[in-house]
């Protein structure tokens, strides 16, 4: 599996469950077994858990092998092995204790299509602003 596409699936299956502050980060150049790490934070150990099966289900269904999972016993904080990509899914007090951040900082990967919170609607050209009345 090409790693964009695992990269890809691995954030799709994340935004599936409601899984927030994503991040991607390049590891390639640094002295690693693996070329990216995703992080990504979940609002339970419940939540952490389903994002965890998810990411592991979605994988296996475009042809990705998982070759292992950690912590989803307390499900603060799991880790899915998927040989180029890790992934840690963190309960966001755990995530802000260990700042893996800072560790796997560095470049971060801009992915292609990002939520992005939605804007004020501005009225179409031609539309008629709204006036306020005169009293």
């Amino acid at each position: 599996m090409d790693l964009r596409r695992k990269q890809s699936t691995v954030v799709d299956a994340l935004e599936d469950v409601k899984g927030f502050d994503i991040a991607v980060f390049n590891t390639a150049k640094m002295p690693t077994m693996f070329e990216r790490v995703v992080i990504a934070s979940g609002t339970s150990s419940t939540q952490v858990r389903a994002l965890a099966d998810r990411v592991c289900e979605k994988i296996r269904a475009a042809g990705g092998r998982v070759y292992g999972v950690e912590g989803e016993k307390g499900g603060e904080w799991v880790l899915v092995d998927l040989g180029d990509v890790v992934v840690h899914i963190m309960h966001p007090t755990v995530r802000s204790f260990y700042n893996l951040e800072e560790v796997w900082g560095g470049k971060q990967v801009v992915l292609k299509k990002q939520k992005v919170s939605p804007k004020k609607k501005k009225p179409a050209r031609g539309a008629p602003a709204r006036r306020r009345a005169r009293r």
